[in-house]
């Protein structure tokens, strides 16, 4: 897991914050009928209902329909989702997020659960499963897109490296005291290191470009030499030892090298258009009623 990569949005992530409001319901017992009160007058549970729907409900209640539709496509389908694919995509996320620490701290900010994400990654794969092999990209239309964008597939200059992040001052002091008397990075990276997604592998990285870490991490580690290890960098994440593992010099785009990549971003814009198409056809198999916009 790369800590610092800068955050990326997951398409469906949106649907999953949308409903944030609205899941403090599911800890609320029915009997609990006062939320709040300001000098004894009284905010009763219909009321802040009725402004979480009024904010929120039409696109909460349209989206778990949707989800119902998918559950019962993949179901028909016989479509499964494993635990090893929900933590991959988990993974995936705190990547984006800027590491598990981030995600963490997002997902309370924003009421939402671990068992609420996990819910909506399951709707998501079941998603991915369901369109992408009705989703097709042509060789004629993986050339006619690299050659429009191609510039966006030249690679610039890499860096491999592998980090330990701490959270204070002494602590990098203290680490990096530990190496500079023959201390194995790998093991210290295990052994300190609060960015867990890297620590149990030995701090590792791999190789990222510019513009892909935060600028003071950076901007250290494209000047090291290989093998080479950074004095404590401080970065928002805490205090990182770098080390630089390997290099690569920029190159310009190669078709036979990107054709993978440009077809994985036909087929993802492809799989937009083609789950719009299908999921009206799939509304109209089934008798849907939403008290939010009327009756089919």
């Amino acid at each position: 897991m790369k800590l610092l990569r800068s955050p990326k949005a997951y398409v469906w992530a949106g649907g999953l914050f949308i409903i944030a409001g609205i899941l403090v319901f599911a800890t609320i017992s029915s009997t609990d009928e006062t939320m709040a009160s300001v000098d004894g007058d009284k905010i009763k549970k219909d009321e802040l209902y009725d402004a979480l729907v009024a904010v929120h409900g039409t696109d909460t209640l349209n989206k778990l329909i949707d989800d119902k539709l998918i559950k019962l496509e993949a179901d028909k389908e016989g479509i499964n989702i494993t635990d090893a694919e929900i933590q991959k995509e988990m993974d995936i996320l705190a990547e984006t997020s800027g590491g598990e620490k981030a995600l963490m701290q997002k997902l309370e900010a924003s009421g939402v659960s671990i068992a609420a994400l996990k819910k909506e990654l399951v709707v998501h794969l079941q998603t991915k499963k369901l369109i992408e092999p009705r989703s097709t990209v042509t060789d004629d239309e993986i050339n006619t897109y690299f050659k429009e964008n191609q510039n966006s597939f030249a690679q610039g200059e890499q860096v491999e490296a592998s980090h330990i992040l701490v959270e204070n001052e002494k602590t990098a002091k203290k680490v990096a005291k530990k190496i500079a008397k023959g201390g194995v990075f790998t093991k210290l990276a295990a052994e300190y290191s609060t960015d867990t997604g890297t620590a149990k592998k030995g701090g590792s990285l791999g190789y990222f470009s510019k513009g892909d870490m935060v600028k003071e991490f950076e901007d250290v580690a494209f000047e090291l030499d290989i093998d080479q290890v950074s004095d404590p960098v401080k970065s928002k994440y805490g205090y990182h030892i770098i080390k630089v593992t390997g290099k690569k010099e920029a190159k310009k785009a190669n078709f036979e090298d990107s054709k993978k990549e440009v077809k994985a971003e036909l087929l993802s814009e492809k799989s937009k258009e083609v789950y719009s198409k299908w999921l009206a056809e799939v509304k109209e198999k089934h008798e849907i009623t939403n008290k939010l916009e009327g009756t089919k």
